[in-house]
C-alpha cells in the first residue's frame, strides 16, 4: 500500500507540514517517491507516526522521541533505557504539576482580596495584580518553606 502525504494526514490526524518536519527531524524515514515526485507513503509510516502522536499526547519532548524510536528501532537492545527515559519524563511531569499547584494556590489568594461586590477602582485582585502583589499569605510561606 502506497498512499500520498495528504491521505497519510487524513488518515493519521496529522497535519501535513508535521509530518514534513517529522521527516526533516528524522523521526519518520524518508518515503519513496512517485514517477512525478510525490511522496509514497506505507503502513510503516503510519504505525511510525502514531507512535510519534502518541508519545506526543504523553508531552513527550522530540528528543524523548527520538531516542525512545531509536531503542524501539533496536529491539535486542535492553529496555533499561526506555525505563529511565520515562522516569525522567515522570520527573518532569512532577515538577510541572507542582509548578502549576503553586499557581494555582497563587490565583486563589488573588481570588480572594476580591469580594465581587466593590467597583472595579476598589477591586482586590486588579490591586493586587498591579502591585505584584498576588501572592498571598500561603504563596509566600510555600516559598519560603519549601
Amino acid at each position: 500500500m502506497e498512499i500520498r502525504i495528504g491521505d497519510l494526514a487524513k488518515r493519521s490526524g496529522c497535519e501535513v507540514v508535521t509530518i514534513r518536519y517529522y521527516e526533516k527531524e528524522g523521526l519518520l524515514p524518508k518515503p519513496a517517491r512517485s514517477g512525478g515526485n510525490f511522496r509514497l507513503y506505507g503502513e510503516a509510516h503510519i504505525e511510525r507516526l502514531q507512535f510519534i502522536r502518541h508519545c506526543r499526547s504523553l508531552d513527550m519532548t522530540l528528543r524523548e522521541i527520538r531516542a525512545l524510536l531509536g531503542l524501539r528501532d533496536n529491539p535486542m537492545q535492553d529496555c533499561g533505557e526506555v525505563n529511565t527515559l520515562l522516569e525522567a519524563h515522570i520527573q518532569q511531569v512532577e515538577m510541572r504539576v507542582s509548578a502549576l499547584l503553586q499557581l494555582k494556590r497563587h490565583l486563589v489568594d488573588l481570588r480572594e482580596k476580591c469580594s465581587g461586590s466593590r467597583s472595579v477602582e476598589a477591586c482586590g485582585i486588579l490591586q493586587g495584580l498591579g502591585n505584584c502583589n498576588c501572592h498571598g499569605e500561603s504563596a509566600t510561606n510555600s516559598q519560603t518553606s519549601g
